[in-house]
């Protein structure tokens, strides 16, 4: 059966509504469509914890810095809810943009310090957007919890720390990265890739991975990581737009694996941009 699709906050409030009053716990899973295995995990999570589930579908466009790559997003809205039928959701929110900014509209949701670096550094405003749509998100659907992939790390710090900030009734929940048999992370933007550029993309986590044994056996992150550079680069991508080792939870940025964290990495493969991260545990 397919799920029930609203447009409006009214139509949502007004089905959530009946949920609450009925005792249940509802769960949310925030999308921009395009939907893959990597959100259909997201959405097995949330029927595991929760009596309701809740998938967004709405392709932001506060959280896009370059308008070009705005009007690429794919949107597949019919073939996303075919794709979440055999799961029981048991509503699709796809609001239209001016239901979510109506004329007027002049609030941001901003979360500093954490969303500076990476994403944030080259994608100005990106993260203005995800925390204020999300912020926004938890608020019309009402969810007692939120599921987001682990892929988007600094999102989900980002998403974190919002809702410590500002005391939003949410429980966040990571979600472990789905990746291909190749190693190359589900992303809605792969569908832009051509043949010949799939086909070179798990060079991008090979070499991740390289570096991530390298750096747990004592080596540097800044010798490790230029290798991994030139890995990449030389594999066919056309620009490597950064590549660090930084904190799980602070992003801060460090060279020797002392503590818990992520190698984090965006480089481009034709004219799509890929982005991945991967956990680094000292011995």
């Amino acid at each position: 059966m397919s799920p029930l699709v609203v447009r409006t906050v009214a139509d949502l409030r007004a089905v959530v509504a009946g949920w609450k009053a009925a005792g249940e716990r509802v769960g949310v899973v925030p999308t921009m469509g395009a939907l893959h295995e990597g959100h259909l995990s997201l959405v097995q999570a949330a029927k595991r914890g929760a009596d309701r589930v809740i998938v967004t579908i709405f392709v932001n466009p506060k959280q896009f810095n370059n308008p070009a790559d705005l009007e690429k997003y794919p949107r597949t809205e019919e073939t996303d809810a075919a794709l979440l039928a055999p799961f029981g959701v048991d509503l699709i929110f796809a609001p239209m943009p001016d239901e979510v900014y109506p004329q007027g509209f002049a609030s941001t949701v901003s979360v500093a310090g954490i969303s500076d670096a990476l994403c944030g550094a080259h994608r100005p405003g990106h993260f203005d957007g995800v925390a204020t749509v999300v912020t926004k998100l938890f608020l019309q659907t009402l969810a007692d919890s939120a599921y987001f992939g682990e892929k988007d790390w600094q999102q989900l710090q980002v998403v974190r720390r919002l809702v410590a900030d500002l005391n939003v009734p949410v429980t966040v929940v990571g979600c472990p990265t789905v990746r291909e048999a190749d190693g190359l992370a589900l992303s809605s933007r792969n569908q832009r890739l051509t043949g010949e550029e799939r086909a070179l993309a798990p060079a991008l986590p090979r070499a991740m991975r390289d570096a991530a044994a390298r750096i747990c056996a004592g080596q540097t992150a800044s010798v490790a990581l230029a290798a991994a550079r030139t890995a990449i680069l030389s594999a066919g991508f056309r620009e490597v737009e950064y590549l660090e080792l930084r904190g799980a939870q602070d992003l801060v940025m460090m060279d020797h694996a002392d503590r818990p964290a992520h190698i984090f990495a965006a480089a481009w493969l034709g004219d799509v941009r890929l982005i991945d991260n991967m956990d680094v545990r000292p011995a």
